[in-house]
């Protein structure tokens, strides 16, 4: 009979092994069923505020890449044939500024628009020497005037001014600034 009762305790551990066997199986079926049950209910309002953000994302990238009304006038303006210029190349005063840093090259620029007829109101160094390109700059109301000055000295660049004050022109309408080309 001593036999017997280790026998019967262990018959008694199995049962409750291959219960907690099939507990676990059960808990780990019911916890991927509640996952998935958790996105479906999750995932279509999510879905649908991605959309919402998408769209509203893409309408802000659309408004941004579209120029504003005067923007867009100003830019067909600069792309229209130009105007004529009203003052005569004597009467169009010119302040050159050498932005190159060579020594001499507003002087030199100067003389030749002296000699193309501008009225020349200086000569000097601009307050930075590293401008790649040479361009020609405009108070507002010239700007007939700096493509016909632009044309003449082969400048491709021509914009209203920028970091140069109108007193700074010296009296003048506008102001080329030498660049390295």
């Amino acid at each position: 009979m001593a036999l017997e009762a280790p026998v019967i305790a262990e018959e008694l551990i199995r049962p409750w092994r291959r219960a907690t066997i099939v507990a676990t199986l059960i808990a780990a079926v019911e916890l991927v069923a509640l996952i998935v049950c958790l996105a479906a209910i999750v995932a279509r309002p999510l879905a649908h505020a991605v959309q919402r953000r998408a769209e509203l994302h893409a309408k802000k990238t659309q408004a941004a890449a579209v120029p504003p009304a005067p923007v867009r006038k100003e830019i067909a303006r600069q792309h229209a044939a130009p105007a004529k210029p009203k003052l005569p190349r004597a009467k169009t005063k010119v302040l050159v500024l050498n932005g190159n840093g060579h020594t001499g090259a507003a002087h030199a620029e100067a003389g030749k628009l002296h000699e193309l007829g501008y009225n020349v109101t200086g000569a000097a160094d601009a307050r930075r020497r590293d401008y790649a390109t040479t361009l020609v700059m405009y108070r507002p109301g010239f700007r007939p005037e700096a493509v016909r000055l632009a044309h003449d000295l082969h400048v491709t660049v021509v914009g209203p001014l920028d970091g140069v004050s109108s007193a700074a022109l010296r009296g003048g309408q506008l102001a080329v600034i030498l660049g390295a080309r």
